[in-house]
């Protein structure tokens, strides 16, 4: 019986760039980051996630998945107080595409990690 997600991909152009992002703006903790692949060749295995999260982040893009750097990442994130949330995030300089709006299913906003990935962030009402 499957329990839970462990490992999202989000595919990056800059490992170590995208990884501070994650880690200094948007306080994620840095669960993992070794080298990965054939000796010399650069890749790293970096996993970041929100404290205390199962699921991990895995910020990496396999060869041949180039183009899908800067996409929808289909990623949602769940905050407490979406306004109070997007004003600190923005204070990070994190760019939002779309401002905390009502939905029927609660509010919804959207911001983008240094590679143009967009993601997510909800509240329920």
């Amino acid at each position: 019986m499957i329990t839970h997600v462990e490992t999202i991909a989000v595919y990056v152009s800059d490992q170590r760039r995208v990884r501070d992002f994650y880690v200094d703006k948007l306080g994620f903790e840095l669960r993992e980051d070794a080298p990965f692949g054939p000796a010399g060749g650069g890749l790293r295995w970096i996993e970041v996630a929100p404290a205390g999260a199962k699921t991990v982040l895995a910020l990496f893009t396999p060869p041949g998945l180039e183009d899908r750097v800067g996409t929808n990442s289909g990623i949602v994130f769940l905050c407490d107080d979406i306004r109070a949330t997007t004003a600190e995030m923005k204070g990070r300089g994190v760019n939002f595409t779309q401002e905390p709006i009502l939905i029927p299913s609660g509010w919804w906003a959207q911001f983008e990690d240094p590679d143009g990935n967009k993601f997510g962030l909800s509240r329920a009402d």
